[in-house]
């Protein structure tokens, strides 16, 4: 039964083989989204050396491997699931052999593999010959982000299958899809690091799992997290995703229970 699991990741990741040509033109989308950045901070930091704990050569760094990062653990679980449910092929999908969450993640995973390599991985190298970015010299800052990139999806598939499971209670979570997107893009670190928040936004979400898909990782591979607070952060990624299953399963238990076919 586990192989049919890998079977998912196999599929989607050929699925997405098919409609390459869209992520070369991500790959651009990205660029020209740290392109953005870099020049915006570099007017904010002026001759400044220092702003919220990061220089400037770190906070290009952090800048350019977040955006890539994020072409990694990005996927549309949320509208996916959604969909499914309001066009009733939940139903199906239930009755079929398998976990139905499990599948999704399978499948978040196999499109994860595939931006990893076709447009997270050459971005970067591009990302590198444009701006100035510093590359860790440390195994273990290599090592200890490749675990945490691998976390940061994990979490982040978790908040799109609560948020797409939350359909079968809403009936239209378009809204809250939309709402989630800004919220985890903002309050992840993705478009401002959390260190620049105000103190008192900066410790609650300290206490929120958005941090842990963006600013941790970002921290460690521009060198901010070193040594034993490498593997510090990467426990709290773990808690959260031990955390996120509890309404997962939740929700999922208590849909199965809710089920119903718009029109059918």
């Amino acid at each position: 039964m586990l192989g049919a699991y890998f079977d998912f990741i196999r599929i989607r990741f050929l699925t997405m083989l098919a409609y390459r040509v869209n992520y070369y033109s991500g790959i651009l989308i990205y660029t020209l989204n740290i392109g953005v950045n870099y020049f915006t901070w570099r007017a904010i930091y002026g001759d400044g050396e220092s702003l919220g704990g990061f220089t400037g050569a770190q906070m290009t760094t952090y800048v350019a491997v977040s955006w890539m990062a994020r072409a990694f653990y990005f996927n549309n679980l949320d509208r996916e699931i959604s969909t499914d449910i309001r066009d009733g092929s939940i139903a199906i999908q239930f009755i079929r052999p398998y976990n139905y969450v499990l599948v999704k993640m399978m499948q978040g995973l196999g499109e994860g593999l595939f931006r990893f390599m076709m447009l997270m991985i050459p971005g970067m190298v591009i990302a590198i010959l444009l701006f100035p970015v510093q590359l860790p010299t440390d195994l273990s800052a290599w090592a200890g982000f490749l675990a945490m990139l691998f976390f940061s999806f994990l979490i982040s598939s978790q908040i799109n299958i609560i948020t797409g499971l939350s359909a079968f209670f809403v009936e239209n979570n378009e809204g809250m899809m939309r709402m989630k997107r800004v919220v985890v893009d903002l309050f992840s670190g993705l478009i401002v690091p959390i260190s620049l928040f105000p103190g008192w936004l900066s410790s609650v979400l300290e206490v929120l799992p958005f941090q842990a898909i963006t600013y941790l990782p970002g921290s460690v591979f521009t060198g901010r997290v070193q040594g034993v607070g490498i593997w510090n952060v990467l426990g709290i990624q773990v808690i959260w995703f031990v955390v996120l299953l509890i309404p997962i399963v939740w929700l999922y238990h208590a849909a199965r229970q809710r089920l119903f076919v718009q029109g059918g």
